[in-house]
Protein backbone atom coordinates (compact mmCIF):
# COMPACT_ATOMS: atom_id res chain seq x y z
CA UNK A 1 0.00 0.00 0.00
CA UNK A 2 1.27 3.46 -0.91
CA UNK A 3 2.09 6.01 1.78
CA UNK A 4 -0.13 9.04 2.37
CA UNK A 5 1.93 11.86 0.87
CA UNK A 6 0.83 14.62 3.25
CA UNK A 7 2.36 12.96 6.32
CA UNK A 8 6.04 12.82 7.21
CA UNK A 9 7.65 9.70 8.68
CA UNK A 10 6.93 10.93 12.21
CA UNK A 11 3.24 11.42 11.37
CA UNK A 12 3.20 15.21 11.20
CA UNK A 13 1.33 16.97 8.42
CA UNK A 14 3.37 18.47 5.61
CA UNK A 15 3.06 19.97 2.17
CA UNK A 16 4.54 17.62 -0.42
CA UNK A 17 7.86 18.86 -1.81
CA UNK A 18 7.62 18.84 -5.62
CA UNK A 19 10.86 20.75 -6.21
CA UNK A 20 12.63 17.87 -7.98
CA UNK A 21 9.66 16.77 -10.07
CA UNK A 22 9.63 17.72 -13.72
CA UNK A 23 6.98 19.76 -15.48
CA UNK A 24 4.50 17.58 -17.35
CA UNK A 25 1.17 18.09 -19.01
CA UNK A 26 -1.55 17.12 -16.52
CA UNK A 27 -5.29 16.81 -16.99
CA UNK A 28 -8.11 15.83 -14.67
CA UNK A 29 -11.86 15.42 -15.08
CA UNK A 30 -14.40 15.23 -12.28
CA UNK A 31 -18.17 15.03 -12.04
CA UNK A 32 -21.02 15.44 -9.61
CA UNK A 33 -24.79 15.45 -9.56
CA UNK A 34 -27.35 17.81 -8.04
CA UNK A 35 -30.53 15.81 -7.42
CA UNK A 36 -33.73 17.85 -7.38
CA UNK A 37 -37.45 17.51 -7.82
CA UNK A 38 -39.13 17.85 -11.22
CA UNK A 39 -40.66 21.14 -9.97
CA UNK A 40 -37.25 22.68 -9.38
CA UNK A 41 -35.97 21.42 -12.73
CA UNK A 42 -38.93 22.98 -14.51
CA UNK A 43 -38.38 26.30 -12.77
CA UNK A 44 -34.65 26.59 -13.62
CA UNK A 45 -35.25 28.88 -16.64
CA UNK A 46 -37.35 31.33 -14.61
CA UNK A 47 -34.86 31.80 -11.76
CA UNK A 48 -34.86 35.54 -10.87
CA UNK A 49 -31.15 35.36 -9.97
CA UNK A 50 -30.21 34.34 -13.52
CA UNK A 51 -29.44 31.08 -15.31
CA UNK A 52 -28.33 28.69 -12.54
CA UNK A 53 -26.41 26.43 -14.93
CA UNK A 54 -24.39 29.26 -16.45
CA UNK A 55 -23.69 30.86 -13.08
CA UNK A 56 -22.63 27.45 -11.71
CA UNK A 57 -20.21 27.07 -14.65
CA UNK A 58 -18.55 30.41 -13.87
CA UNK A 59 -18.45 29.63 -10.13
CA UNK A 60 -16.77 26.29 -10.87
CA UNK A 61 -14.13 27.92 -13.06
CA UNK A 62 -13.41 30.50 -10.36
CA UNK A 63 -13.23 27.76 -7.71
CA UNK A 64 -10.68 25.74 -9.68
CA UNK A 65 -8.46 28.83 -9.78
CA UNK A 66 -8.81 29.26 -5.99
CA UNK A 67 -8.19 25.65 -4.92
CA UNK A 68 -4.86 26.33 -3.22
CA UNK A 69 -6.51 28.95 -0.99
CA UNK A 70 -9.32 26.54 -0.02
CA UNK A 71 -7.44 23.26 0.48
CA UNK A 72 -4.57 23.90 2.93
CA UNK A 73 -1.87 21.60 1.49
CA UNK A 74 -2.59 22.06 -2.24
CA UNK A 75 0.03 23.67 -4.42
CA UNK A 76 -0.85 26.81 -6.32
CA UNK A 77 -0.89 25.81 -9.99
CA UNK A 78 -0.81 27.79 -13.23
CA UNK A 79 -3.99 26.47 -14.83
CA UNK A 80 -3.93 26.59 -18.61
CA UNK A 81 -7.55 25.48 -19.11
CA UNK A 82 -10.67 25.04 -16.97
CA UNK A 83 -13.99 23.93 -18.40
CA UNK A 84 -17.14 23.31 -16.37
CA UNK A 85 -20.33 21.97 -17.92
CA UNK A 86 -23.70 21.85 -16.17
CA UNK A 87 -26.67 20.28 -17.91
CA UNK A 88 -30.15 19.13 -17.03
CA UNK A 89 -30.34 15.35 -16.71
CA UNK A 90 -32.93 12.92 -15.43
CA UNK A 91 -33.62 13.91 -11.82
CA UNK A 92 -31.29 16.88 -11.61
CA UNK A 93 -28.22 18.63 -12.95
CA UNK A 94 -25.09 16.78 -14.09
CA UNK A 95 -21.85 18.72 -13.63
CA UNK A 96 -18.47 17.90 -15.14
CA UNK A 97 -15.17 19.74 -15.04
CA UNK A 98 -11.92 19.43 -16.97
CA UNK A 99 -8.75 21.12 -15.73
CA UNK A 100 -5.37 21.22 -17.51
CA UNK A 101 -1.93 22.46 -16.50
CA UNK A 102 1.72 22.00 -17.31
CA UNK A 103 3.14 21.66 -13.80
CA UNK A 104 4.96 19.50 -11.27
CA UNK A 105 1.81 18.19 -9.59
CA UNK A 106 -1.66 17.18 -10.71
CA UNK A 107 -4.96 19.02 -11.00
CA UNK A 108 -7.33 16.48 -9.46
CA UNK A 109 -8.18 18.77 -6.55
CA UNK A 110 -8.89 21.66 -8.91
CA UNK A 111 -11.28 19.51 -10.97
CA UNK A 112 -13.05 18.25 -7.82
CA UNK A 113 -13.25 21.75 -6.35
CA UNK A 114 -14.75 23.09 -9.58
CA UNK A 115 -17.51 20.46 -9.52
CA UNK A 116 -18.17 20.93 -5.80
CA UNK A 117 -18.56 24.70 -5.99
CA UNK A 118 -20.62 24.50 -9.19
CA UNK A 119 -22.97 22.06 -7.42
CA UNK A 120 -23.19 24.31 -4.36
CA UNK A 121 -24.01 27.22 -6.66
CA UNK A 122 -26.90 25.31 -8.23
CA UNK A 123 -28.15 24.56 -4.72
CA UNK A 124 -27.83 28.20 -3.68
CA UNK A 125 -29.74 29.42 -6.69
CA UNK A 126 -32.57 26.90 -6.26
CA UNK A 127 -32.92 26.56 -2.47
CA UNK A 128 -35.79 29.06 -2.33
CA UNK A 129 -37.97 26.56 -4.23
CA UNK A 130 -36.77 23.39 -2.43
CA UNK A 131 -34.22 23.02 0.36
CA UNK A 132 -34.12 19.20 -0.01
CA UNK A 133 -31.88 19.38 -3.10
CA UNK A 134 -29.05 16.87 -2.69
CA UNK A 135 -25.48 16.98 -4.01
CA UNK A 136 -24.16 13.50 -4.81
CA UNK A 137 -21.57 11.46 -6.67
CA UNK A 138 -18.69 13.96 -6.67
CA UNK A 139 -15.77 11.94 -7.97
CA UNK A 140 -12.64 11.97 -10.09
CA UNK A 141 -13.36 10.52 -13.54
CA UNK A 142 -9.94 10.75 -15.09
CA UNK A 143 -6.40 11.86 -14.33
CA UNK A 144 -3.56 11.98 -16.84
CA UNK A 145 0.10 12.91 -16.58
CA UNK A 146 2.79 12.76 -13.95
CA UNK A 147 4.68 9.84 -12.46
CA UNK A 148 1.58 7.86 -11.50
CA UNK A 149 0.26 7.93 -15.09
CA UNK A 150 -3.37 7.60 -16.10
CA UNK A 151 -6.37 6.85 -13.91
CA UNK A 152 -9.80 6.18 -15.44
CA UNK A 153 -12.77 5.62 -13.14
CA UNK A 154 -15.06 2.74 -13.94
CA UNK A 155 -18.57 4.15 -14.44
CA UNK A 156 -21.29 2.97 -12.10
CA UNK A 157 -24.53 1.88 -13.70
CA UNK A 158 -26.45 4.58 -11.73
CA UNK A 159 -24.39 7.44 -13.15
CA UNK A 160 -24.36 5.91 -16.64
CA UNK A 161 -28.16 5.83 -16.66
CA UNK A 162 -28.35 9.51 -15.67
CA UNK A 163 -25.74 10.59 -18.21
CA UNK A 164 -27.50 8.83 -21.06
CA UNK A 165 -30.87 10.38 -20.18
CA UNK A 166 -32.05 13.11 -22.52
CA UNK A 167 -31.51 16.63 -21.24
CA UNK A 168 -30.49 20.08 -22.27
CA UNK A 169 -27.41 22.11 -21.60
Amino acid sequence: MRQLSHFSRDGSVRMVDVTKKRLTLRRARASGFVAMSPEVLQRLPENPKGNPLEIARIAGINAAKQTATLIPLCHSLPLSHVDVQARVAAGGVQIESTVVTNAKTGVEMEALTAVSVAALTVYDMCKAVDKSITITDICLLEKRGGKSGTYLRKQSSDRSARESAPGKT
